[in-house]
Protein backbone atom coordinates (compact mmCIF):
# COMPACT_ATOMS: atom_id res chain seq x y z
CA UNK A 1 0.00 0.00 0.00
CA UNK A 2 1.50 3.21 -1.05
CA UNK A 3 -0.10 5.41 1.23
CA UNK A 4 0.08 3.45 4.08
CA UNK A 5 2.76 5.67 6.57
CA UNK A 6 4.65 2.96 7.27
CA UNK A 7 5.56 2.26 4.02
CA UNK A 8 7.13 6.20 4.15
CA UNK A 9 10.97 6.26 4.55
CA UNK A 10 10.06 9.81 5.98
CA UNK A 11 7.90 8.15 8.52
CA UNK A 12 11.06 7.71 10.83
CA UNK A 13 12.60 11.09 9.98
CA UNK A 14 12.78 14.49 12.36
CA UNK A 15 11.03 17.22 10.41
CA UNK A 16 14.69 18.91 10.40
CA UNK A 17 16.19 15.56 8.54
CA UNK A 18 12.96 15.85 6.01
CA UNK A 19 13.79 19.41 5.22
CA UNK A 20 17.81 18.83 4.97
CA UNK A 21 17.03 15.95 2.76
CA UNK A 22 14.52 18.03 0.48
CA UNK A 23 17.03 20.84 0.32
CA UNK A 24 20.12 18.76 -1.05
CA UNK A 25 17.82 18.03 -4.23
CA UNK A 26 16.72 21.15 -4.82
CA UNK A 27 17.23 22.18 -8.74
CA UNK A 28 16.04 25.23 -9.07
CA UNK A 29 15.44 27.99 -6.41
CA UNK A 30 12.13 27.14 -4.37
CA UNK A 31 10.62 28.96 -1.60
CA UNK A 32 10.20 28.03 2.27
CA UNK A 33 6.55 27.52 1.46
CA UNK A 34 7.25 25.14 -0.96
CA UNK A 35 9.50 23.00 1.20
CA UNK A 36 7.09 23.34 3.70
CA UNK A 37 4.70 21.89 1.96
CA UNK A 38 7.01 18.86 0.53
CA UNK A 39 8.29 17.94 4.13
CA UNK A 40 4.78 18.45 5.49
CA UNK A 41 5.93 20.70 8.03
CA UNK A 42 5.07 24.93 9.22
CA UNK A 43 7.11 27.36 6.64
CA UNK A 44 8.23 28.88 9.95
CA UNK A 45 9.86 25.39 10.78
CA UNK A 46 11.13 24.81 7.06
CA UNK A 47 12.94 28.70 7.54
CA UNK A 48 14.48 27.72 10.39
CA UNK A 49 16.36 25.04 8.97
CA UNK A 50 16.71 26.45 5.73
CA UNK A 51 18.60 29.11 7.19
CA UNK A 52 20.50 26.82 9.02
CA UNK A 53 21.40 25.27 6.12
CA UNK A 54 22.36 28.34 4.21
CA UNK A 55 24.82 29.21 7.48
CA UNK A 56 26.84 25.94 6.61
CA UNK A 57 27.14 27.10 2.92
CA UNK A 58 24.97 24.29 1.52
CA UNK A 59 22.07 26.63 0.14
CA UNK A 60 22.06 29.91 -1.43
CA UNK A 61 19.71 32.09 -0.18
CA UNK A 62 18.41 34.44 -3.14
CA UNK A 63 16.02 37.44 -2.65
CA UNK A 64 13.68 37.80 -5.60
CA UNK A 65 10.80 40.71 -5.19
CA UNK A 66 9.49 40.02 -2.40
CA UNK A 67 10.27 36.19 -2.24
CA UNK A 68 12.83 34.76 -0.76
CA UNK A 69 14.08 31.87 -2.67
CA UNK A 70 16.65 28.65 -1.67
CA UNK A 71 18.63 26.88 -3.81
CA UNK A 72 22.18 24.28 -3.52
CA UNK A 73 25.27 26.16 -3.39
CA UNK A 74 26.70 24.70 -6.43
CA UNK A 75 29.92 26.48 -5.41
CA UNK A 76 30.49 24.62 -2.33
CA UNK A 77 28.86 21.49 -3.33
CA UNK A 78 31.82 21.38 -6.04
CA UNK A 79 34.31 22.35 -3.28
CA UNK A 80 33.23 19.26 -1.52
CA UNK A 81 32.91 17.19 -4.53
CA UNK A 82 36.90 17.95 -5.38
CA UNK A 83 37.68 17.36 -1.89
CA UNK A 84 36.14 14.05 -2.35
CA UNK A 85 37.70 13.28 -5.18
CA UNK A 86 40.75 13.46 -4.02
CA UNK A 87 40.92 11.73 -0.41
CA UNK A 88 38.79 8.99 -2.22
CA UNK A 89 41.02 8.49 -5.58
CA UNK A 90 44.89 8.59 -6.15
CA UNK A 91 46.13 10.99 -8.68
CA UNK A 92 46.73 8.46 -10.76
CA UNK A 93 43.17 7.25 -10.64
CA UNK A 94 42.06 10.71 -11.87
CA UNK A 95 44.29 11.22 -14.85
CA UNK A 96 42.73 7.92 -15.96
CA UNK A 97 39.19 9.46 -15.21
CA UNK A 98 40.09 12.38 -16.71
CA UNK A 99 41.40 10.46 -20.06
CA UNK A 100 38.59 8.18 -19.98
CA UNK A 101 36.22 10.94 -19.84
CA UNK A 102 37.52 12.76 -22.48
CA UNK A 103 38.10 9.65 -25.15
CA UNK A 104 34.71 8.75 -24.91
CA UNK A 105 33.94 12.20 -26.05
CA UNK A 106 36.34 12.28 -28.63
CA UNK A 107 34.98 9.18 -29.45
CA UNK A 108 31.19 10.17 -30.17
CA UNK A 109 32.91 13.28 -31.58
CA UNK A 110 34.24 10.59 -34.52
CA UNK A 111 31.39 8.27 -34.42
CA UNK A 112 28.36 10.73 -35.08
CA UNK A 113 30.06 13.61 -36.96
CA UNK A 114 29.42 16.03 -34.83
CA UNK A 115 31.05 18.50 -32.27
CA UNK A 116 28.59 18.95 -29.34
CA UNK A 117 25.76 17.14 -27.54
CA UNK A 118 23.48 19.59 -28.90
CA UNK A 119 24.30 19.01 -32.94
CA UNK A 120 23.85 15.17 -31.63
CA UNK A 121 20.30 16.11 -30.16
CA UNK A 122 19.33 17.88 -33.70
CA UNK A 123 20.58 14.44 -35.93
CA UNK A 124 17.48 13.13 -34.28
CA UNK A 125 15.86 14.82 -37.04
CA UNK A 126 17.27 12.70 -39.45
CA UNK A 127 16.68 9.20 -37.92
CA UNK A 128 14.34 6.67 -38.45
CA UNK A 129 14.76 4.07 -36.34
CA UNK A 130 13.47 4.32 -32.88
CA UNK A 131 16.26 2.84 -30.85
CA UNK A 132 19.00 4.87 -32.80
CA UNK A 133 17.14 7.99 -31.71
CA UNK A 134 16.74 7.01 -27.50
CA UNK A 135 20.44 5.94 -28.43
CA UNK A 136 21.84 9.11 -29.61
CA UNK A 137 19.48 10.87 -26.80
CA UNK A 138 21.23 8.97 -24.08
CA UNK A 139 24.59 9.66 -25.50
CA UNK A 140 23.50 13.46 -25.71
CA UNK A 141 22.49 13.10 -21.96
CA UNK A 142 25.94 11.24 -21.04
CA UNK A 143 27.77 13.39 -22.89
CA UNK A 144 26.46 16.90 -21.11
CA UNK A 145 27.14 14.93 -17.90
CA UNK A 146 30.61 14.44 -18.86
CA UNK A 147 30.89 17.86 -20.50
CA UNK A 148 30.26 18.91 -16.36
CA UNK A 149 32.28 16.45 -15.03
CA UNK A 150 35.88 17.25 -16.67
CA UNK A 151 36.26 20.57 -15.01
CA UNK A 152 35.48 18.85 -11.37
CA UNK A 153 38.11 16.14 -12.05
CA UNK A 154 40.64 18.53 -13.30
CA UNK A 155 40.44 20.91 -10.27
CA UNK A 156 40.53 18.02 -8.35
CA UNK A 157 44.06 17.42 -9.83
CA UNK A 158 45.38 20.57 -10.25
CA UNK A 159 45.37 21.24 -6.39
CA UNK A 160 46.19 17.40 -5.63
CA UNK A 161 49.27 18.14 -3.70
CA UNK A 162 47.85 21.06 -2.23
CA UNK A 163 45.22 19.47 -0.63
CA UNK A 164 46.59 16.39 0.30
CA UNK A 165 49.13 17.91 2.17
CA UNK A 166 46.24 20.34 3.96
CA UNK A 167 44.23 17.45 4.92
CA UNK A 168 47.39 15.40 6.16
CA UNK A 169 47.25 14.84 10.09
CA UNK A 170 50.03 15.94 11.87
CA UNK A 171 51.26 13.48 14.56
Amino acid sequence: MPDDPRNDPRASMTRGERIRAAARTLRTPRTASWVANETEVSVKTAQKYLDQLVEDNVLRKIEQGDQTLYCVDQLMATYREVAALQREHSREELTSALDSLRSKITDWKQSYGVETPGELRASIADVDDTDEVETRRDIASEWEHLVDRIPVVRAALNEYDWATKRDSISA
